[in-house]
């Protein structure tokens, strides 16, 4: 097995090793462009636990590269560019802003696969795939709305993008199911990966009294900020940030993207690769819910536990009327769900929701 870790730069390195088998086939190159770096402990480690998933499974079938904190903008157009000049049959770009520039290199390469990580813009040789990060904050929530005692819920936005928006309402929907007196402060860092800005986020939100902290950020900052402050509950955010465990993380979101990278890798070499789009949850496995951790009470557990269950089977929608929206209009009538159109544009807040969102 070959790995090559390509350097972000204008003038990329290149010159990637690629052994021929004794048959001279070559074997199929996979490159995966991240955000963050892969150490984030977050969003971007989950991303390379799936490429090494990849290596484990197919051995010298298969050759990996990756380039790592990749800026969204002309720096991704650069990257993914040098990859497929360099001989990438598949490439996973794994951020939403990545999107325009993904779309623009696969069709130069039109031989070339992509995938493209939470967009919604597809090509005959692009396609996407996120997971239902919703029905983890849906737990988050109904814990975070037990576990406060001062009534305020600290939220670090990343960008005001629908994935981020489905998360703050799930979350609250769930907090205030169970606490009708909480409230969320949301603070928008306008980044994917910052540890300071993130650090900083967090600093602000227990000064205004928020006991639970809820993250939409990579780094593992809001965790190390929230054990410095004492008493503030936190969740893992994308990976499972255990080393903060068992306080103040208390649980966690974990994206397993490995199943979904081997099967699509297999695709590439069956030649039976088509474009899709796929959006997975708790029931295929894609999003995990970390060990709830004995800081949170039994009997808040077990319902959390029960809540992941229903998800699973099918038998509960984080998004189940009687819902309405901000500013009292009715959106889900009693026992109506949410279609997955109206999930994936969402550009409005709940009712209850008393901040705005950014334009």
């Amino acid at each position: 097995m070959t790995t090559k870790k390509l350097l972000a730069s204008a003038t990329l390195a290149v010159g990637m090793a690629t052994g021929a088998f004794a048959d001279g086939h070559e074997p199929t190159t996979v490159g995966f462009v991240y955000v963050g770096p892969v150490g984030d402990g977050g969003w971007t480690y989950e991303h390379d636990q799936g490429r090494l998933a990849v290596e484990e499974h197919f051995g010298d079938a298969v050759e990996t590269v990756f380039v790592e904190s990749v800026p969204e903008g002309a720096d991704a157009e650069r990257v993914m560019t040098q990859m497929a000049l360099q001989g990438a049959d598949l490439i996973f770009t794994t951020s939403f802003g990545y999107m325009d520039q993904t779309i623009a290199v696969a069709e130069k390469f039109p031989d070339v696969k992509f995938e493209h990580a939470t967009g919604y813009k597809r090509a005959d040789n692009v396609s996407t795939y996120s997971a239902r990060f919703y029905e983890g904050r849906a737990v988050q929530g109904h814990i975070a709305g037990h576990m406060t005692e001062s009534n305020i819920i600290g939220y670090i936005a990343s960008f005001p993008i629908p994935e981020v928006i489905r998360g703050i309402n799930a979350a609250y929907i769930h907090a205030a199911e169970v606490n009708p007196d909480v409230e969320f402060k949301i603070v928008w860092a306008y980044t994917w990966f910052d540890p300071a800005k993130e650090a900083e986020a967090a600093t602000v939100l227990i000064e205004q009294g928020a006991d639970v902290i809820l993250q939409h950020t990579d780094s593992t900052a809001p965790q190390a900020a929230a054990q410095e402050a004492g008493n503030v509950v936190t969740f893992g955010q994308a990976s499972d940030m255990a080393e903060f465990g068992p306080f103040p993380r208390v649980s966690s979101i974990i994206d397993n993207w490995a199943p979904y990278y081997i099967a699509r890798t297999q695709a590439v070499i069956d030649g039976t690769w088509e474009s899709t789009d796929t959006w997975d949850g708790i029931a295929p496995g894609m999003v995990e819910i970390g060990e709830i951790t004995d800081a949170v009470p039994a009997e808040v557990k077990a319902s959390a536990e029960a809540m992941i269950e229903a998800m699973r089977n099918g038998e509960y929608h984080p998004f189940t009327g009687p819902l309405n929206k901000q500013d009292g209009s009715v959106w889900l009538a009693d026992g109506e769900v949410a279609d997955d159109g109206t999930l994936a544009g969402m550009d409005f807040y709940v009712e209850g929701l008393t901040s705005e969102i950014p334009q």
